[in-house]
């Protein structure tokens, strides 16, 4: 699998990137808390369907995804998944112990994973509660934790809608935690406390009363 960006997200990264500047006024703080090298696994609120392209749009480490399994059912956009964002499938509705094991195999051999503790797409823009498999993978894999909290992506495309609007995004990438040594409810806890810290203040800094001080790269 490859460790280095490849040439069609290349592509893709320089094709969003401008786009979502015009369409979100995409800005993104806190991509130097992202390690240089060796596994990362970057834990998400999940806001809308356009998270997993703005997350790592602006980032030089490519992402590995799980996505669910249904999308693997056309063989031309597996292939495609496969192929340009190293997804690989998870079977949702119960445990995938074959998913787990994958994304921990990855985590170890270097790669950067990224994931959304809460399981699904939020219903209201608040973060829901978080699944506990999140913190059986950080317990195996023993992997620096990046939380990520995405603002204004559930106002301009939620779930309930077919199509997006124009809308300022805003994404902040928080320090690397260091979690070994914690049990799953230690852990679980840690990346729920952190991450809704991270959404309340990242929020508050963008609500309209405030502008958003997060600064583009």
């Amino acid at each position: 699998m490859r460790l280095k960006r490849s040439l069609p997200w290349k592509c893709i990264q320089a094709f969003v990137r401008p786009l979502a500047v015009l369409l979100f006024d995409l800005k993104v703080d806190g991509q130097e808390n992202i390690p240089a090298e060796g596994g990362v696994l970057i834990v998400s609120n999940h806001q809308s369907v356009l998270d997993p392209i703005l997350l790592p749009i602006r980032l030089n480490r490519p992402f590995n995804y799980i996505a669910k399994s249904e999308l693997f059912r056309n063989r031309m956009f597996a292939w495609f998944l496969r192929w340009v964002f190293n997804a690989f499938p998870v079977h949702q509705g119960h445990s995938d112990v074959k998913a787990v094991k994958e994304t921990i195999r990855r985590l170890q051999a270097g790669h950067v994973m990224n994931i959304y503790p809460e399981g699904a797409r939020t219903e209201d823009g608040e973060i829901g509660p978080l699944q506990s498999g999140v913190a059986l993978i950080v317990e195996r894999a023993q992997v620096a934790v990046v939380p990520a909290v995405i603002v204004g992506a559930f106002e301009v495309w939620p779930i309930h809608k077919r199509f997006f609007r124009r809308g300022p995004i805003r994404i902040r990438f928080g320090p690397p935690l260091y979690l070994a040594g914690l049990d799953r409810e230690e852990i679980l806890a840690t990346i729920d406390r952190t991450l809704r810290s991270m959404f309340a203040a990242l929020r508050a800094e963008c609500s309209p009363s405030n502008s958003c001080r997060a600064k583009s790269d």
